[in-house]
C-alpha cells in the first residue's frame, strides 16, 4: 500500500509495466494513473488501460515480450536492440584494472564461470562445468592471441578458483573488485566476454562486447543475448515451455544433455571467422 501511495503523490499521467505480476497490475490500477500499459498473462494484466496480450507457453525471447508493450501503444520498435553503453567512470575503472595486471595492451578474453543464483530462484545447473569453461577459454583465447582474464562477483570467489585450477595457464582474476557496470565496461573492452545464461553476459552483450553465451537447460529461443553481436550455444534439448518459471533442473546433466566443449568450440571459432 505504500507503493500505492508513493505513486499517487507523482501525478504520473502513464505507467508502463513489463512484469507479469498481478499485484503491480492492481497497484497502478489502484494508485489512479490514467493510462497503465503492461503485459497480460493469463488474465494478470486486469488493471491496466492498455494490454499486451502474451502466451506463457509460447517460445519467444523475452526482450520481445517486453516489446508488445510498447507495441501495444503504437510504438516502432523495429530494429531494437538491447543497449546499455559503459559510462567513461565505467571505462576508466575497466582501463585501471586491465592496467593493473599488466594487461593495458594485451586483447584479452573475460570469463565469468557463474550464474544461476538470482533473488527467489537458484538454477545451479545453468552453469558449465568448470573444465569445459576452461577449454572453451584457452582455446579461444589461442585463436584470437589473447589473454584469459577471469571475473566473478563478490559471492562467486569458489567457483573462480574451481575455473582457474583447471587453466593450463595461470590467469588473473577480478573477484568481487568491479561492479557489474565496471565489469560490462571490461567486457566491452575485451576481444571477447564468455559466460553462461546470466545477467551480467546480458549485460556484458549490451555494453558492446562481442559475447558468447553457453546455454543448457534454458532455451536460446527465450532467453539468447538480445544483440547482433553475440553468439548462443545449445544442445536442443527439450524443455519446460514455461521457460525458467519451472525452477531448478535436478536432473540436468551436461555430459549427456548440454553442448560438448568441441562442438562448442567449432562454433565460436567459425563465428569469429565471420
Amino acid at each position: 500500500w505504500r507503493f500505492v501511495e508513493q505513486l499517487r503523490s507523482c501525478y504520473f499521467d502513464l505507467a508502463v509495466s513489463l512484469v507479469r505480476s498481478p499485484l503491480m497490475s492492481l497497484a497502478l490500477w489502484l494508485a489512479g494513473i490514467p493510462h497503465r500499459a503492461g503485459l497480460d498473462s493469463d488474465g494478470r494484466g486486469f488493471g491496466y488501460s492498455v494490454r499486451a496480450p502474451i502466451d506463457p507457453l509460447a517460445e519467444r525471447h523475452e526482450a520481445d515480450i517486453y516489446l508488445d508493450v510498447p507495441r501495444a501503444l503504437g510504438l516502432d520498435v523495429s530494429g531494437l536492440w538491447a543497449s546499455c553503453p559503459p559510462t567513461p567512470n565505467d571505462l576508466r575503472a575497466a582501463h585501471a584494472a586491465l592496467a593493473a595486471h599488466g594487461l593495458a595492451d594485451r586483447p584479452v578474453v573475460l570469463v565469468n564461470p557463474a550464474g544461476g543464483q538470482n533473488p527467489g530462484m537458484v538454477m545451479d545447473s545453468k552453469r558449465y562445468p568448470a573444465a569445459s569453461m576452461a577449454f572453451l577459454a584457452e582455446r579461444t583465447a589461442e585463436r584470437l592471441q589473447a589473454t584469459v582474464m577471469v571475473v566473478a562477483g563478490p559471492n562467486d570467489g569458489a567457483l573462480a578458483a574451481q575455473l582457474q585450477a583447471h587453466l593450463s595457464t595461470p590467469a588473473p582474476a577480478l573477484v568481487g573488485v568491479l561492479t557489474l557496470r565496471q565489469i560490462a565496461a571490461l567486457a566491452s573492452l575485451s576481444r571477447l566476454y564468455l559466460g553462461n545464461d546470466t545477467g551480467l553476459t546480458h549485460l556484458a552483450a549490451a555494453a558492446g562486447a562481442p559475447t558468447v553465451m553457453v546455454m543448457g537447460p534454458t532455451s536460446p529461443k527465450r532467453y539468447a543475448p538480445y544483440t547482433p553481436d553475440s553468439l548462443a550455444l545449445w544442445k536442443p534439448v527439450a524443455l519446460a515451455r514455461v521457460g525458467v518459471a519451472a525452477g531448478n533442473t535436478p536432473d540436468w546433466d551436461w555430459a549427456r544433455d548440454g553442448i560438448a566443449p568441441t562442438e562448442a568450440l567449432a562454433q565460436i571459432l567459425a563465428w569469429l571467422a565471420r
